[in-house]
């Protein structure tokens, strides 16, 4: 499933990258197929959903998605129950109004039955499989593989009303006993290393849709821009740099602690890129004034798809729990506070 000897090769993506692109294109140039977290390449992998950011917010939600649900599979042990080439989703999201509850089959084994509304469902209409959260009878957190395309499956039009990320269609999809498969035991989800290994990477692709708004911001400067544009280029600059250093000091931990708890590290890449977005996002409209938010459609759409995409950050509670992580009164603070 995963090619742990070399990484993909950025070129041949870039030069995948134009025109329109959907989930499937990435998929069958075999572009999904990225160096595991951890493995000693993270970053390599980081750099690929950046890139795929860079160019399009959306589509990166779904290609996240499905190489995470690849990530999944292979740490669990999962026997997949699709053939190569599937496209894949991770749907994880547990709002309290919308909870899938799964019945084992009769004989019991792997198969099972899943029931109820999955909330946040990116790309559900362009997927073939999906990894799903769900609840087994003891009321205990469960993982399920389950192939789309089957009587009692219902992807709705219902759950997104956003003009920010509109293409990764993340609607409420309803499950009525379909069929399913076991992946892990319950809790294994949130318990494997990978679980913040890969929310680390989530700040990857945020880090690439502010890198793509801040290229686009330098190409549309002009031959001659005045000291007002340059200003708001340099601070631009002054955002996206120690963001871009944090993110590969932290993918470097990751691959020096593979199997260590990476909370901290990824709670502190995602805070940081939170803010150096934000603070693209607001140099860039200042920098360009409303023309090209009016008139260029990809920076327009960009700017746009970003403060959604952002908020999968939990804001204030991620910052309490990173303080909580900061707060011991150890000595002098954390190593990450000294030079």
């Amino acid at each position: 499933m995963y090619d742990h000897s070399s990484d993909t090769d950025l070129r041949h993506l870039q030069l995948r990258l134009g025109g329109d692109l959907a989930l499937r294109h990435l998929v069958e140039a075999g572009l999904d197929v990225l160096p595991m977290p951890g493995g000693g390449r993270t970053l390599a992998r980081w750099r690929v959903l950046a890139e795929v950011a860079a160019h399009d917010l959306s589509l990166v939600k779904l290609f996240e998605g499905h190489t995470d649900a690849l990530v999944i599979q292979a740490e669990l042990g999962g026997a997949s129950i699709a053939a190569a080439g599937a496209r894949w989703a991770t749907w994880c999201a547990e709002p309290p109004d919308a909870r899938v509850m799964a019945e084992d089959e009769e004989g019991g084994g792997e198969d099972i039955r899943l029931s109820g509304t999955k909330a946040w469902c990116s790309g559900a209409a362009a997927v073939t499989h999906a990894v799903v959260s769900c609840w087994n009878r003891d009321g205990k957190p469960c993982l399920a593989m389950v192939e789309m395309d089957q009587p009692g499956v219902l992807v709705t039009g219902e759950g997104w009303h956003a003009v920010g990320m509109a293409a990764s269609a993340s609607v409420n999809v309803r499950f009525d006993r379909a069929r399913a498969r076991w992946l892990g035991q319950p809790g294994d989800y949130t318990q494997r290393p990978g679980f913040w290994q890969g929310g680390a990477g989530i700040a990857a692709c945020w880090f690439g849709g502010a890198w793509g708004i801040a290229r686009k911001v330098r190409g549309l400067m002009g031959r001659a821009p005045d000291a007002h544009r340059l200003a708001h280029l340099g601070a631009i600059d002054a955002a996206l740099t120690p963001a871009a250093a944090l993110l590969r000091e932290t993918a470097a931990w990751i691959d020096r602690h593979p199997r260590d708890d990476a909370r901290q590290v990824a709670l502190r890449a995602r805070l940081a890129v939170e803010q150096a977005a934000n603070e693209v996002m607001s140099h860039a409209g200042r920098a360009l004034g409303a023309g090209p938010l009016c008139r260029d459609p990809t920076f327009a759409q960009a700017m746009a798809d970003l403060p959604v995409f952002l908020r999968q950050s939990h804001a204030e509670r991620d910052l309490a729990a990173l303080g909580s992580l900061a707060a011991p009164d150890d000595g002098e603070g954390p190593d990450s506070w000294k030079l």
